[in-house]
């Protein structure tokens, strides 16, 4: 009984699992075989409606696909076909839909998927249109979660095809607005039929015009790090034209980059909206060279080109791994012209002087303001190398030699040193933008500066000889340099040693009559310049005259009166006394005055017409005895100003 009862239990829990086992199996295969129907009967289209809803779900944003979807099963990437697609932008944008399109096709990353991370490999789109924004507050349509400000949640894309669209992107806040058209492309090469992208695109970028167009490959790399993509563009931003042609790795990225790069605009500083590194106030430029990427660093190597008639090449290197942008480099002019080199320190090319206008408010200082706002945007340490000096300009200069540092927003020239008339000039320059008005501080040194090529344009400077020496020491503030002068405390001090000066120059400043006479018709020659020193104290803006001397064999003439920096004007008095006997001399004070952009030189009028009413008085009683008021008695001292060279030199 009791092993009937047994094999009886064994059969019923055999048939108890068995039943089992075939509802395990139909639960296995019914669901599969199912979607095989599904599939088979209605394709994948029954999958839109689960698909859209989890879409609106998690971005809060419409997914409308009104054509046939489709899988193509694969591993690792299954690809995935959709038709008339939409994506909705979030309700604060402006364009309704982020996304049209006629067709998408893209494949799933499905180790990633497993990971819950979503990455499309491969995506292609035909006919789409996008519209990207980013709103004042941040917030961007491309990001998918619910505040479309999550980082992370947007979906990885290596590498994009596009067939034909339009693309927009708006920036409110940075004044960037953008619409371009694409359209594919075929050319027959060798190796074959090549497809690629051509684009046009026109807007605003930061409140510049744009326009743009150019080509690249077929393939829009966005992720991938070790596809470089062709590139050709041609276009315009402002006043700034540029073309460009080569290789850029990962377009959002922009992980490496080679392209030859031309540039063409008004100004070096237009290109601060561009690169955001600041550029001093320039002339037309044109610039040509090779741009290279990778990492933290671009660098513009061997360049070529001309910034208004100046030449430049050199290599400039920005690195990004610090607080700000560090931009260094070497750049190279065989022949500067001096023009080009007044906006970057704020002096303007002088235009035709209105009827209207009036000379007392010509300015002739650099008068156009820093723009230190930028700054706090970069730090550089730049060489500058400038061989020879050309266009019209009155200064023999050559062989300039500046490294220019900024850092912090404080601008330093040190050394600035550049060769002056057969001498140099070495100057320490520091400008602090923290400061408003910037703080400035100038130190400069003169040495061995030679008279006759200091002045070659003035025919009775040609037979001088010496050599001018000297220190200035100026602190002032200001937006610009005529502002920074216009404030300066300090010290000039330029002093002349055993030299030769024409002597027509000095007669004449004596009004000897009969000397000067005599000089030409004989010609002029040269008289020993026993010293000359100009020392004045400055303090808000203005130089007062501590000691003003120039004696020579011939004459001294002694000076006094001020240099007014702010208003531009001159009140200087020169005082000339013979160091000989002279039968005719109208001797008077010279008068140096007015305005810096044309100042005026006269005698004492008074003292001129007592001496010759006098001589004319004692005429009438004898004519011999009219010479007795012309005479000139050489008394002048034999100090002159040697021992204040003399203390100078012991003070070395």
């Amino acid at each position: 009984m009791v092993l009937r009862a047994s094999g009886a239990g064994r059969r019923v829990q055999a048939g108890t699992v068995m039943r089992a086992l075939k509802w395990l199996g139909l639960a296995l295969v019914l669901p599969p075989l199912v979607a095989v129907v599904l599939i088979a009967l209605f394709g994948w289209n029954w999958a839109r409606a689960p698909l859209q809803r989890l879409v609106l779900e998690k971005t809060g944003r419409t997914l409308v696909i009104a054509g046939d979807l489709d899988l193509a099963l694969a591993w690792p990437a299954p690809l995935v076909r959709a038709k008339a697609l939409t994506f909705a932008n979030p309700r604060w944008a402006k364009e309704a839909q982020m996304v049209a399109a006629d067709s998408v096709e893209f494949s799933v990353n499905l180790a990633q998927l497993l990971r819950g991370k979503l990455a499309f490999p491969q995506v292609r789109v035909v006919r789409p249109v996008v519209f990207l924004e980013l709103a004042p507050d941040g917030r961007k349509t491309w990001l998918l979660d619910i505040d479309q400000s999550d980082e992370n949640a947007r979906i990885p894309i290596g590498r994009l095809t596009l067939d034909h669209g339009r693309l927009g992107y708006d920036d409110e806040r940075a004044g960037t607005r953008i619409r371009a058209e694409l359209s594919t492309t075929a050319t027959v090469a060798a190796a074959g039929e090549i497809v690629g992208v051509e684009f046009r695109a026109t807007g605003q970028y930061k409140g510049l015009a744009l326009t743009a167009s150019g080509s690249g490959g077929p393939l829009l790399s966005l992720q991938d790090q070790n596809a470089p993509y062709p590139l050709v563009l041609e276009g315009t931003i402002g006043q700034t034209s540029i073309k460009a042609s080569g290789n850029v790795t990962s377009l959002t990225r922009f992980v490496a980059a080679e392209l030859h790069l031309a540039l063409h605009g008004d100004s070096l500083a237009q290109l601060f909206p561009l690169t955001g590194l600041a550029a001093p106030e320039t002339g037309p430029f044109s610039l040509s060279g090779h741009l290279m990427h990778s990492g933290l660093v671009w660098r513009y190597e061997d360049f070529k080109g001309r910034v208004g008639k100046s030449d430049l090449a050199g290599t400039l290197q920005v690195d990004l791994d610090g607080a700000r942008p560090f931009m260094h480099g070497r750049v190279v002019s065989q022949a500067l012209d001096l023009a080009d080199l007044g906006p970057s320190i704020g002096a303007t090319k002088k235009a035709a002087p209105r009827a209207t206008a009036s000379l007392s408010r010509t300015r002739v200082l650099p008068d156009m303001p820093f723009k230190a706002e930028r700054w706090s945007h970069v730090d550089a340490d730049v060489i500058l190398k400038a061989r020879a000096f050309s266009g019209a300009t009155a200064l023999p200069l050559d062989n300039l030699s500046a490294r220019i540092r900024l850092r912090d927003a404080v601008l330093t020239l040190d050394p600035l040193d550049f060769g002056l008339a057969g001498g140099h000039l070495k100057a320490n320059i520091v400008l602090d933008g923290k400061a408003a008005p910037i703080k400035a501080r100038a130190s400069v040194s003169a040495r061995q500066i030679e008279l006759a090529r200091l002045l070659p344009s003035v025919e009775m400077a040609r037979s001088s000889k010496g050599q001018i020496n000297g220190e200035i020491e100026l602190a002032g503030r200001g937006d610009s340099i005529g502002r920074m002068l216009a404030t300066a405390d300090g010290n000039v001090r330029l002093a002349v040693g055993n030299g030769l000066i024409s002597r027509l120059m000095m007669e004449k400043a004596g009004l000897h009559l009969i000397e000067i006479l005599q000089l030409q018709v004989t010609g002029d020659n040269a008289v020993r310049l026993r010293c000359a020193v100009a020392d004045f104290q400055v303090r808000g803006g203005v130089m007062d005259t501590r000691l003003l001397v120039l004696d020579t064999d011939v004459s001294t003439i002694t000076g006094s009166g001020s240099i007014d920096l702010s208003r531009e004007r001159l009140d200087l008095t020169l005082v000339p006394r013979s160091r000989k006997i002279s039968l005719a001399a109208l001797r008077s004070p010279i008068h140096l005055t007015g305005p810096f952009a044309k100042p005026r030189i006269s005698v004492d009028t008074a003292a001129v017409a007592t001496r010759t009413i006098g001589a004319l008085l004692l005429a009438v009683v004898n004519p011999l005895m009219a010479l007795i008021p012309l005479i000139e008695t050489g008394s002048a001292g034999s100090d002159g100003c040697m021992p204040v060279l003399a203390r100078n030199e012991a003070a070395r």
